[in-house]
């Protein structure tokens, strides 16, 4: 009989002791268990270093590394279009450890002028957010006899299939907005593609090129050494870089309009706290003073849409370069 009140007893005692422990103990805010980034970051760029996306993620890298208290590495993963660095973006862990800064091209044109892509463009990646824009320049080499748009347009339809346009690969930004500003302004021009936008301009200034409708931060010193010629840019508006440009719809193509973007995409599945928190922290690095002038300088204006704003812009651009692809029977493979 004792051993039973004894053993009892001790139960009863156990049981105080638990409940004065839970009441003593307070969970920890959601989050707070499991903190992001608890590790460093890596930011994949889907192209060489040196161009403007590589140099719109390093801009950031640096903003947010000092904010999560860890590393933010950069790494270049280029080829096919950035189908490649994408791809490994696209297959890597839902953690919020891998994002993807990518160009407009990729989601909006590749799927278009690739037969068959390695991934799912819309499914298989989460868009956090528009980072920054900036247009493109007309730019042609001086030797060519014209100082406007309409007259350079003139002269090429003067002479269909004789002159070329470079770009920075089949399918990059550089190469469809050229093919664009063809498409618009229905004349016909050879594609030369380069491996990267920064090696055709040395053929551009010789002659060997004739034109290039390249990023406005890799075009002006050309242009401003007297080098190269801008003949219009592609934005709605004139840019702070080239205030003495026109734009192209004032130049006699009405309504063009066509701006390079970047932005952060993360692997489908990655938790939305860790989306949010990302986009919340992009936003708020593209705020400051400093990376604006950091964008500036490479032609560029923060974005820092929402994730389903970001979505939506880039289903809607997307079915502007379908019918661009078709148009000009442009493919990859």
């Amino acid at each position: 009989m004792k051993t039973i009140e004894n053993r009892n007893r001790r139960v009863a005692v156990g049981l105080a002791a638990a409940s004065c422990a839970l009441a003593l103990w307070t969970p920890l805010p959601a989050g707070a268990q499991d903190a992001w980034p608890s590790r460093p970051v890596k930011i994949v760029v889907p192209f060489v270093a040196g161009g403007t996306t590589d140099v719109v993620a390093r801009a950031l890298a640096k903003d947010l590394s000092e904010m999560w208290g860890q590393p933010v590495v950069v790494e270049n993963r280029g080829g096919a279009g950035g189908n490649i660095g994408a791809d490994a973006v696209a297959k890597s862990a839902p953690d919020g450890y891998t994002l993807l800064m990518t160009s407009g091209s990729i989601f909006t044109v590749n799927p278009h002028m690739y037969a068959k892509m390695p991934f799912d463009a819309k499914k298989d990646f989460i868009a956090v957010t528009n980072v920054a824009s900036g247009p493109q320049v007309v730019t042609v080499n001086p030797s060519i006899p014209a100082k406007t748009l309409k007259e350079f347009i003139a002269y090429a339809k003067s002479q269909p299939g004789k002159l070329n346009f470079g770009s920075a690969g089949i399918g990059s930004q550089v190469h469809m907005a050229g093919e664009s500003f063809v498409d618009a302004a229905g004349i016909d021009l050879v594609h030369i593609p380069y491996k990267g936008e920064a090696a055709s301009y040395p053929d551009l200034v010789t002659g060997a090129l004739q034109l290039v409708v390249g990023n406005i931060a890799a075009v002006a010193p050309y242009v401003n050494n007297g080098r190269l010629r801008a003949l219009a840019v592609t934005s709605k508006t004139r840019s702070p870089l080239l205030p003495n440009v026109p734009t192209v719809a004032e130049s006699g193509l009405p309504g063009f309009e066509n701006t390079g973007w970047f932005g952060f995409m993360v692997p489908a599945g990655t938790p939305k706290a860790i989306v949010d928190k990302i986009h919340r922290d992009t936003v708020k690095a593209l705020q400051s003073t400093e990376m604006k002038a950091r964008l500036f300088v490479a032609g560029m204006s923060p974005v820092g849409n929402s994730p389903a704003e970001f979505a939506a812009a880039i289903d809607k651009e997307s079915a502007y370069w379908a019918k661009v692809v078709e148009r000009r029977k442009l493919k990859a493979n």
